[in-house]
């Protein structure tokens, strides 16, 4: 039987984004800048039960000045 499991991934709008690099500031746990200044997401998704993370993506999607993250929910089947 498979079980549902919730994870967390933080993901950038390439479209807003302008490459301010403050999100990797605010959250650098989550967050590195590729060589232009936008952010990649190299340890994503993570668990809900990370609380550390999910402040630190909080943090960033509150302080992106083009307001270009967001925090989504995936479920992941597991056996």
């Amino acid at each position: 039987m498979k079980k549902r499991n919730e994870l967390l991934q933080l993901r950038v709008n390439p479209i807003l984004c302008d490459g301010f690099g403050h999100c990797a500031e605010l959250a650098p746990d989550l967050v590195i800048l590729d060589e232009w200044g936008y952010p990649i997401f190299p340890d994503s998704p993570f668990s809900p039960g990370e609380k550390e993370r999910i402040r630190s993506a909080h943090l960033a999607i509150r302080g992106c000045p083009r307001q270009a993250l967001v925090l989504e929910r995936l479920s992941v089947d597991t056996k």
